[in-house]
């Protein structure tokens, strides 16, 4: 009967007509994950603040003997690390909505507590404190909204997600560019920048109100009758929107899913899986963070002054939030294996035409279509590597590899730094080409289908 029972839980979410009440419950989430996408673009905003007020140094002059931007951001990276790769399992197994709201509360409170530090060593402390919540946050909400939606909208879901999250690139790159050259009340100005994230505590009880758990969470726990419950309420609320008589529900009685465990994805059916994600994630990163955590210093390694590489930033930033809209239009009619290869292709074509610019308009275009791309490539590969596992393990196997990503974030902000002081932009794009190489390799040759697929029949 359980069985039974937890089958028809999937198939009565997957066969909802699209309303305003999921558009909602995604927005939610997307609010969450605006707080942990602004604090990672901290790293690249707040490091000429912190440069030009002493506390960090220029050069190889910092910390062990390191780049200080460059040990910002491999030990954010690092939490990051162990964020997804420790902690996400505890998703699997207190459930979405609880780890959701933890995370963000942890990671806020720490972030306050980093921006009034005033050597290098405490900003760096406190910054890997903040970043383990952050990496769990992020890992909980793939798994969130896959497991919400109906999935001939999982697609556009992913992409609204996107689009809300990617505000907060903008946001963190206008509030450098007005503040950090400044004091306000006597105060500088990357410490404003930094405090924002401590907004997200506000919200998050509001959040957790108004965004039920994971139904398939809670049916693959055995709590039938709460799961029930939920897709209920979720059912009246979407047949009130529409106006319209729900479908039939259509579902195949499953086997019993047993509890997830790690060691069931490092195996047959899954393990070939997983080393394809977890190579895509490794080289994913180094495209999509070499730019955006070094942007001001690619722009003033191009002839930009300091105010005018964080303006010229902040412009390129502004097309964040868009780009998802774009791909909206073909999120479920495009293979989603197809999105990621073709935003990894175009981000190195767009990142080696960069290197070769130097006057502020193509900068500015260049940088937007490489901010287009990556835009793409993120929101190709979030929904992608959350479709391929079952409800039991989605949380841990996401965690798992996405950490590879987190991982070679630490070794490539070294590499970065070092490819821009020996060899310069064009060096730096050519590592993200052959980076982006590698992902099209993984994904082209190792990675299956999946648009238009009930989670449960992906996973079998």
């Amino acid at each position: 009967m359980a069985t039974y029972e937890a089958a028809e839980i999937g198939a009565r979410l997957d066969r909802l007509p699209a309303s305003r009440y999921f558009w909602k419950l995604i927005a939610l989430l997307s609010l969450g994950a605006f707080f942990e996408l602004y604090d990672l673009g901290l790293t690249g905003a707040i490091s000429p603040g912190l440069i030009r007020s002493g506390i960090f140094h220029a050069g190889a002059k910092g910390f062990f003997g390191l780049t200080d931007q460059a040990t910002f951001a491999s030990v954010t990276f690092l939490a990051l690390f162990i964020g997804t790769m420790v902690f996400s399992p505890i998703a699997d197994r207190y459930g979405r909505r609880a780890i959701f709201t933890f995370s963000l509360l942890w990671y806020a409170a720490a972030t306050i507590v980093m921006a009034a530090q005033n050597t290098a060593f405490r900003i760096d402390l406190w910054r890997f404190i903040a970043s383990v919540g952050i990496g769990v946050e992020l890992v909980t909400i793939d798994s969130y909204i896959a497991e919400l939606v109906p999935k001939h909208i999982r697609g556009r879901a992913f992409g609204v997600n996107q689009c809300l999250q990617f505000t907060s690139l903008p946001a963190v790159a206008l509030s450098s560019w007005l503040l950090v050259p400044i004091k306000p009340f006597g105060i500088e100005g990357w410490r404003w920048v930094a405090l924002f994230p401590s907004v997200a505590a506000i919200f998050v009880w509001w959040i957790r109100r108004h965004v039920p758990e994971s139904p398939r969470w809670l049916a693959q726990q055995g709590r039938i009758e709460e799961a029930k419950q939920i897709v209920a309420a979720m059912e009246a609320r979407v047949s009130s929107e529409t106006g319209e008589k729900l479908p039939e529900v259509a579902y195949s009685v499953q086997e019993m899913e047993p509890p997830g465990k790690l060691a069931e994805i490092l195996r047959p059916p899954f393990l070939r899986r997983t080393i394809m994600l977890a190579t895509m994630n490794f080289f994913q990163a180094i495209g999509f963070y070499g730019f955006n955590n070094w942007a001001p210093a690619l722009m003033a390694s191009q002839g930009a002054s300091f105010v005018k590489s964080l303006q010229y930033t902040f412009m390129v930033a502004a097309i964040f939030p868009f780009s998802p809209l774009f791909f909206i239009f073909i999120s479920d009619k495009v293979e989603r294996k197809w999105q990621v290869i073709i935003g990894a292709l175009c981000t190195a074509v767009f990142g080696l035409l960069f290197s070769f610019q130097s006057s502020p308009a193509r900068l500015i275009i260049c940088g937007c279509l490489l901010t287009i791309s990556h835009g793409l490539l993120s929101y190709g590969y979030h929904t992608y590597q959350s479709e391929l596992y079952p409800t039991r393990v989605r949380a841990r196997a996401i965690g798992f590899v996405y950490s590879f990503s987190r991982l070679s974030t630490v070794l490539s902000s070294f590499m970065i730094a070092f490819f821009l002081e020996k060899f310069g932009t064009f060096g730096v794009f050519t590592f993200i080409a052959f980076a982006m190489l590698m992902v099209i390799l993984a994904v082209g040759i190792f990675g299956p289908r999946t648009s238009g697929l009930a989670l449960e029949e992906i996973a079998q």
